[in-house]
């Protein structure tokens, strides 16, 4: 249950009268009604309010069923929202109140300084915020408006315009006004602050949704507002159910918080879980390492093998040929791995090369038949489509160089950095990606989820202000842990196997 759900089954509760016992004791709302009615007609006698020609009673008859009365003292039957307690009474919101009012229908000019008129903006979270939707009136528009509205501490505001049914009790020692989004609710002997949970209520609530029309903007008129029918308890125990309420209320906020904290928790799960994943695989910890498969030495011998052939076709220089190796207990990252693993640098285990930008000046460049990657095009997954190709042109008269198929793509500029991709085609690429081609001794999916799981460290290193980077003498002089060809097959299928159970919790 979520807390807003929880804090929803709280009010209904308490509208049902659920919420707190009846007492015997406590004089019933029939008699309430007979002062808040006795005190109207003396108001009325002294001019203070007006008589509602169209004021119906609500009454429960001998039968147990609830009859509306009209003022030509006919009668008919009505069906009540909800079972109540015997010593509560469905009442219309009128009947229980002196005035029902709404704002200005046509407020004065901003005068930029003076006495606030709200609007339904300013109510939120049960209160009336003025640093919201602010404007403000003279003193002599103030008194117009006021004696219209006449807020005063304690008087009930509902928004009736707009976002409708949020509520607030005004305020104390503050002077403001209304527009028409607000209704202002002067009721007679009842606790307001129960009555503004009756408006919080879903019963309420829903209630005015059915009532209120309007196209572009939603609203209730008044005359449909002092019809509805509300819930009332005797005043001793409204005021029971506002004190208990309170109570549960700051254990609704301990649950709100613990809600949180367990909705972050399942949030950042499934990341931390993926990470510990790979961590494990990295660490040779996720799958058993067998006897059987070939020794360090054997890999050490085969990258020699690759970089030399390479060297002769002309696409590696002399200085690449240094072995770069880096044993165990040299880095303290990896000072864990598995024996039969080999402790290189990136350049070590496949051809690295950055991309280029051919002249978007030269029209005959762009359009062509030849894939054209950037770093948006990443997707830490497999690539199938590139949104721009390039020439045959441009291949020939650019640096732009073509990357084969199954190669391993890392961004190194801006906010992309460490993105990742395999290529399902060959393609050429922008500079900010940097490109690998593994040698044979290197499975590209094994290279991919390395590179993944190396990312946040891929992040540290960047250099820069605006847009940060890492350039490709960093990547391939980064460490990587390669175990022998067969285990890396095996953590590959073990990686993706996990992780797709992470993906469907």
């Amino acid at each position: 249950m979520t807390p807003e759900q929880l804090k929803t089954s709280i009010l209904q509760r308490a509208m049902e009268g659920k919420l707190v016992p009846q007492d015997p004791n406590d004089e019933p709302a029939s008699e309430l009604l007979k002062r808040i009615k006795a005190e109207k007609e003396k108001l009325i006698k002294q001019g203070k309010i007006k008589q509602d020609k169209n004021e119906t009673e609500i009454f429960r008859g001998d039968d147990g069923l609830h009859y509306e009365k009209f003022p030509d003292g006919s009668v008919k039957q009505v069906d009540v929202p909800y079972e109540i307690p015997e010593s509560w009474e469905w009442v219309s919101l009128n009947s229980i109140s002196q005035k029902i009012t709404d704002g200005s229908h046509n407020p004065p000019p901003n005068a930029g300084v003076g006495i606030q008129i709200i609007s339904a903006k300013n109510i939120i979270d049960g209160k009336i915020d003025f640093s919201l939707s602010q404007r403000f009136l003279t003193k002599k528009d103030f008194l117009k408006e006021d004696s219209r509205t006449e807020i005063r501490a304690g008087d009930i505001l509902l928004s009736i315009v707009g976002s409708i049914g949020k509520v607030a009790l005004a305020p104390k020692n503050i002077d403001f006004t209304a527009q028409r989004s607000v209704s202002v609710i002067k009721t007679l002997f009842l606790d307001n602050t129960f009555l503004s949970l009756v408006f919080s209520s879903p019963y309420f609530q829903t209630t005015l949704i059915k009532k209120s029309s309007g196209t572009a903007q939603k609203g209730i008129y008044l005359g449909e507002l002092k019809q509805i029918l509300i819930p009332l308890p005797p005043i001793n125990e409204q005021l029971k159910i506002v004190d208990k309420f309170n109570v549960l209320l700051k254990k609704h906020l301990q649950y709100n918080n613990l809600y949180l904290s367990l909705m972050n928790l399942n949030s950042a799960f499934p990341e931390k879980l993926r990470k510990s994943i790979l961590q494990y695989a990295m660490q040779g910890k996720l799958v058993p390492q067998d006897a059987t498969d070939e020794p360090v030495e054997v890999i050490l011998e085969k990258i020699r093998e690759e970089k030399q052939r390479l060297f002769e076709e002309g696409k590696l220089k002399k200085k690449d040929l240094q072995e770069s190796i880096i044993y165990q207990g040299n880095n303290l990252s990896y000072k864990h791995i598995p024996k039969s693993w080999v402790l290189t640098t990136l350049g070590n285990v496949g051809f690295w090369r950055s991309g280029a930008t051919p002249s978007r000046s030269n029209p005959l460049y762009f359009g062509g038949e030849i894939p054209w990657l950037k770093t948006g095009d990443l997707n830490d997954g497999y690539i199938y489509h590139i949104s721009e190709n390039i020439t045959a042109l441009a291949l020939k008269e650019t640096s732009v160089k073509l990357i084969p198929s199954d190669s391993v793509l890392i961004a190194m500029y801006g906010a992309t950095i460490g993105k990742i991709g395999i290529l399902t085609f060959p393609a050429t690429t922008n500079q900010a990606c940097c490109a690998c081609t593994p040698y044979n001794i290197l499975n590209n999916q094994y290279l991919f989820w390395y590179l993944r799981f190396s990312r946040d460290k891929f992040i540290e290193m960047a250099e820069g202000g605006a847009q940060p980077n890492i350039s490709k003498e960093k990547i391939v002089g980064f460490p990587i842990a390669v175990p022998p060809i067969r285990e890396q097959r095996k953590i590959v299928y073990k990686i993706e196997c996990l992780l797709d159970k992470v993906n469907h919790l």
